[in-house]
């Protein structure tokens, strides 16, 4: 096959799904180890400016773990993490706030419209009630203090899909507005599936440094395709799914139970691998699938 033969080969297989999902509400995850590199964040956003132009709503929600780390180290403030979740204290709220509003979110911004695309800022704190993430140590049982941690209660879609019907992409922060009135930190896989779940989006997807679930996470081989959401619960039992996975796919089958109807969990540092997730037939990533599914 040649290479103008295999190039139309590749957009006739992609044509039933740009026909199916045509309007639809994709959620879109920017995160973990993908986003240090710019080439990556590059191909990702070109991902997005596709979806877009032919006619998905894509919104995306971004995270900055390793940015906001190394903002609370050059102000002297040790970065601490329980069950996957950042404790913010008062002076750390402040570095988020300024590393996620000043830097990441303008970026990307930015990025997307260099690309031909329209996009826009939405901070979370303008959409997300939040409550503070309390727990207890299993192992002492005393409570957790994660300090201005937020859990998402109510979140108000309104500004999304006013956004949405101009033809613009929402890119959303992920923070949240406290009944204090004080801004909180919130985990973006959880604010993500929040969002998802509220609209409610189509598709929700992570894409991230890992190449999708593993049933070893040392094997990259183990890489699970498929699998339903009520499968999960035994990779919780034994352990696959642990520290910073744990928010994110709790968050995911909360979402799939709600009405989304798939999860798809991509690395990020692969080629396009979000238009080979969504636009061809085999996949690249793990894909969950929720009671209301079709594709």
């Amino acid at each position: 096959m040649d290479e103008v033969t295999r190039k139309a080969a590749v957009l006739i297989e992609a044509l039933p799904y740009i026909q199916r999902f045509r309007n639809a509400i994709v959620v879109v995850k920017l995160g973990g180890a993908a986003m240090e590199d710019p080439e990556h964040v590059e191909r990702v956003l070109e991902d997005i400016t596709f979806m877009e132009c032919v006619g998905m709503k894509v919104v995306v929600v971004h995270g900055g773990g390793k940015e906001i780390s190394r903002g609370m180290e050059e102000e002297g403030i040790e970065a601490r993490f329980i069950n996957g979740l950042r404790v913010t204290c008062e002076k750390s709220i402040r570095v988020v706030e300024r590393v996620l509003k000043g830097d990441i979110n303008p970026r990307i911004v930015k990025m997307l419209s260099a690309k031909g695309a329209v996009a826009q800022s939405l901070h979370g704190e303008e959409i997300l009630h939040v409550h503070r993430v309390a727990g207890q140590d299993p192992a002492t049982g005393n409570p957790i203090d994660w300090g201005f941690v937020g859990e998402p209660g109510e979140v108000d879609p309104a500004p999304i899909r006013f956004l949405l019907d101009g033809g613009i992409i929402p890119v959303i922060t992920p923070l949240g507005m406290g009944p204090d009135g004080k801004v909180h930190n919130v985990n973006a896989d959880v604010a993500a599936a929040a969002i998802a779940k509220a609209l409610p989006a189509r598709k929700l997807a992570f894409l991230s440094d890992v190449p999708g679930l593993l049933r070893n996470p040392q094997d990259p081989s183990t890489l699970i395709s498929t699998l339903r959401h009520d499968e999960v619960s035994w990779m919780f039992d034994e352990g696959v799914i642990s520290g910073g996975m744990l928010p994110k796919i709790s968050s995911c089958i909360e979402a799939l139970e709600a009405g989304v109807r798939k999860v798809h969990l991509i690395d990020g540092r692969q080629m396009h691998s979000l238009l080979l997730e969504i636009f061809t037939d085999q996949g690249v990533g793990t894909e969950i699938v929720g009671p209301q599914s079709g594709k």
